[in-house]
């Protein structure tokens, strides 16, 4: 019987790469506008403070089981299933800004607005998705640059959109501005359903191609990589490992650190500082442009020094800290901006270190790894936010600056963890050998 499949590595990445771009936007999707519904609707900072941080709950919790639905119909569906839910929720919020929005929004809407940050949360969660689909298109050879393209790329949006949307609100409004986000949005999941394709393997499969001579018939298109089907027992072996926690902690820390404040930097640059929504979403978009950017090199440096991983990770650790210490005691935001900057420094390239790491100190589990720390570790972006307006509802207005104290507590924890990585003894257990014909699932990186 012939079978036709479609594609190549090269579209795929670029399939993948800009479903996941129009995904991770919603990290910044209640950023720059939390003010205006703090405004209308008398919100208290801690109200705000889960109002920016509900997206970041859904983008991270659904990343360990959309990773493993990959495993059996490829990336494509999952992929479409989260841009769909996150669509609903973009819908939803363009609803309310056209017809609620400010005479009737009340109170009384709180929870629809968490609820519905948390559907458009859902397209966050897309990255594990998109890593999946990207490692199986690509030899194992070509396998990093791919997926530093694939997450460069994506991990920008952020940053862009936190730049735009305060302009977009000055010039259009808060209903015309969500309607052209939801526009791209919609946009972007059409470009992924026309241009995201599975691995030939998965085509193959979905034509009714048996195991064995689906791999026979990928195999000889170049496809190398093929699935392992033994995710939940690298998932199980990995929880035991004490090592998968430690990095769960310092990927909670940098990781969450970025998504956590990539929302809240706009609501505190402009009620600490009083700030235009212009320069605080300006302020706010470069410290995420540059944490994503600075990734890129962290990876490079953590190849190239000895113990690389961990020395890497101490080093850009330190760097935090220091940013945390001098957001703490800005008085001026032109003073906040050198922290700002030196704590994004940290960030990024701590998040390349840690995924450094994950082979080395879970090398028997690292797809598990992997996806606990992924998933776990973007948790931060929701648990953070409303612990900074805690200090804020207790201590008004200084509470903006003191709140980075919980960034001190947690860079010194995983200064921590990384000496427990360093020195501490054995990996994790051996995982089951796959059976013959079936090779381990490759690295990845959430």
């Amino acid at each position: 019987m012939t079978r036709t499949t479609y594609g190549t590595p090269a579209q795929g990445l670029w399939g993948a790469t800009l479903g996941f771009f129009f995904g991770f936007a919603a990290v910044a999707l209640f950023g720059p506008t939390a003010a205006r519904f703090q405004q209308v609707m008398g919100l208290s900072p801690v109200a705000v403070g889960f109002l920016v941080a509900m997206p970041a709950l859904s983008g991270s919790l659904l990343r360990i089981p959309f990773a493993a639905w990959v495993e059996t119909t490829g990336g494509r569906k999952p992929f479409l299933v989260l841009l769909a839910l996150s669509l609903i929720g973009m819908a939803g919020l363009t609803a309310v800004s056209l017809w609620v929005y400010p005479q009737h929004l009340t109170a009384g809407w709180y929870p629809a607005l968490l609820g519905l940050g948390m559907l458009c949360g859902c397209g966050i969660a897309t990255f594990s998705v998109g890593v999946g689909q990207v490692s199986y298109w690509h030899p194992q050879r070509q396998q990093g640059r791919a997926l530093a393209v694939y997450a460069g790329v994506g991990n920008v949006a952020p940053g862009i959109f936190t730049f735009v949307l305060p302009f977009a609100l000055m010039w259009w409004g808060l209903a015309t501005s969500y309607v052209a986000w939801f526009a791209m949005l919609l946009a972007g999941t059409v470009l992924y359903a026309l241009r995201g394709r599975n691995s030939w393997y998965f085509q193959l499969r979905e034509q009714g191609a048996s195991e064995t001579e689906a791999r026979r018939e990928a195999a000889s298109l170049g496809q190398e990589l093929f699935p392992a089907r033994n995710l939940l027992e690298s998932l199980r072996i990995s929880a035991r490992c004490p090592k998968t926690w430690a990095l769960v902690c310092i990927y909670f820390t940098t990781f969450g650190g970025f998504i956590a404040l990539t929302a809240w930097l706009p609501t505190y640059y402009m009620q600490s500082f009083g700030l235009s929504p212009v320069l605080a979403g300006g302020l706010a978009g470069l410290f995420s442009l540059l944490c994503s950017l600075i990734r890129v090199g962290g990876g490079v440096l953590a190849d190239k020094l000895r113990e690389g991983g961990e020395n890497t990770a101490v080093l850009a650790l330190l760097i935090m800290l220091s940013g945390t210490l001098v957001m703490i005691n800005a008085s001026r935001y032109e003073l906040a901006l050198p922290g700002e900057v030196l704590m994004a420094f940290g960030m990024g390239v701590t998040n390349a270190a840690v995924f450094k790491m994950v082979p080395q100190a879970v090398p028997n589990a690292v797809g598990g790894a992997s996806g606990w720390v992924g998933g776990l570790g973007a948790f931060g972006g929701f648990a953070i936010p409303p612990v900074l307006a805690f200090a804020v509802r207790d201590l008004g207005e200084a509470g903006y600056a003191i709140g980075f104290i919980v960034f001190v507590f947690l860079t010194l924890l995983s200064l921590t963890m990384v000496w427990v990585l360093k020195y501490s003894g054995d990996p994790a257990p051996a995982a089951p050998a796959p059976a013959p014909g079936k090779p381990r699932q490759a690295m990845t990186s959430h």
